[in-house]
């Protein structure tokens, strides 16, 4: 896995590949959302589902990752993942997420990171959050349910804001 060091700052590309992009999530609610993402990062990880889920729900219980906006940011750490993953899911329909403006959420980014990740972990979710804030790339992002559309919107995305 490639740091960086130089102050360059953490790309998305850095966590996410295509086959972390799912365009189409069909839930019902908040804990169904949680458990798709954990199958889907058990995948991309090798990690165990039932531990993604355990910390991700465990993290939920803290306070709802739903940020506003239709965004939720879901994360957790395990002590066995070998480095940063992310996910992004657009879903099918939004479901209530508690966010913190009461409005139900369609887009989220899960952001898995080792235990030992330290400040990369905390660099990679200000990232994320940043990308989300900008509404005409939620817009973009709402508006395809192609895979590949969504991946090249979140890694190009990024370099737009490289200021």
């Amino acid at each position: 896995m490639k740091t960086n060091y130089e102050g360059a700052g953490m790309e998305i590309t850095d966590l996410i590949t295509p086959e972390c992009v799912v365009p189409n999530l069909r839930v019902g609610s908040k804990k169904q959302v949680l458990q798709e993402l954990a199958k889907v990062a058990a995948e991309v990880t090798g990690q165990s589902e039932r531990a993604v889920f355990d910390v991700l729900l465990e993290r939920e219980r803290l306070g709802t990752t739903g940020v506003g906006n239709g965004i939720a940011i879901p994360h957790g750490k395990l002590s066995t993942l070998p480095g940063l993953k992310g996910i992004f899911a657009r879903l099918e329909e939004p479901v209530d997420f508690d966010s913190i403006d009461d409005q139900p959420v369609d887009l989220i980014f899960l952001l898995l990171a080792p235990e030992s990740a330290g400040a990369d972990h905390l660099k990679a979710l200000a990232r994320v959050s940043r990308l989300l804030r900008d509404r005409g790339i939620c817009e973009k992002l709402r508006g395809t349910s192609d895979p590949e559309a969504l991946y090249t919107l979140l890694s190009q995305a990024q370099t737009s804001q490289a200021a």
